[in-house]
Order: structure tokens, then C-alpha cells, then sequence
């Protein structure tokens, strides 16, 4: 029997996504609150925005993803709020918001 041959680790090859990006969809949805709900097999996030005055509120957008790219998505915009930050300063908030509107964690 003959010894195994060692293999030099293979380069990691990155692959090009090309994102497009629809013109209604460039215009983008204003979301001042976020329910957020899961399972054990996805996260949801439904993104609505509050108007003063008004009684009740539409969802806008659901996004639908698994516990891993809800992970993923919370460590880049830490990371994206970082960077946000060392450019612009502290983004400050308030302990207790005055208001009802807002994203709140339960």
C-alpha cells in the first residue's frame, strides 16, 4: 500500500453575482417599525411604518429567511452600523422613546 499523497488546499474561487435592481424597486420602502417573528425554520420580518394619527398600519414588505441568513444579516449591518458610525459619529437613541413610533425590542 502505498502512503497518501497530501493535496495542497484548493484556492477558493469567488463567484460574480450580478444583482439587478427593478426601477420600483430602486425607489425603496420608508419602514419606521419591524415585527419580527420566527420558528424553529424561519425568521420573518415584516416592515410597516406608523403614520401620527393613524389607527393601524400596512405591511410594506416580508421578508422571509432562515435562522443562518438572519445571523448573517444581523452580523453585516452591525457591520454596516460600525462603519456608519466611524464616518458620521454615534447614533444616539433614545432610552425610552417619547413617541410610539420607532423599532422596539421586546
Amino acid at each position: 500500500m502505498s502512503p497518501e499523497k497530501s493535496h495542497p488546499e484548493q484556492p477558493t474561487v469567488e463567484h460574480q453575482i450580478n444583482i439587478e435592481l427593478g426601477e420600483q424597486e430602486a425607489q425603496g420602502i420608508y419602514s419606521n417599525l419591524v415585527i419580527i417573528s420566527h420558528s424553529m425554520a424561519e425568521f420573518v420580518l415584516d416592515f410597516t411604518r406608523v403614520l401620527p394619527g393613524l389607527p393601524r398600519a400596512r405591511v410594506h414588505a416580508r421578508i422571509l429567511m432562515t435562522p443562518q441568513h438572519a445571523k448573517l444579516f444581523w452580523i453585516a449591518l452591525g457591520e454596516n452600523i460600525r462603519k456608519y458610525e466611524q464616518q458620521y459619529g454615534e447614533i444616539r437613541v433614545e432610552a425610552q422613546p417619547t413617541a410610539s413610533l420607532g423599532f422596539r425590542i421586546h
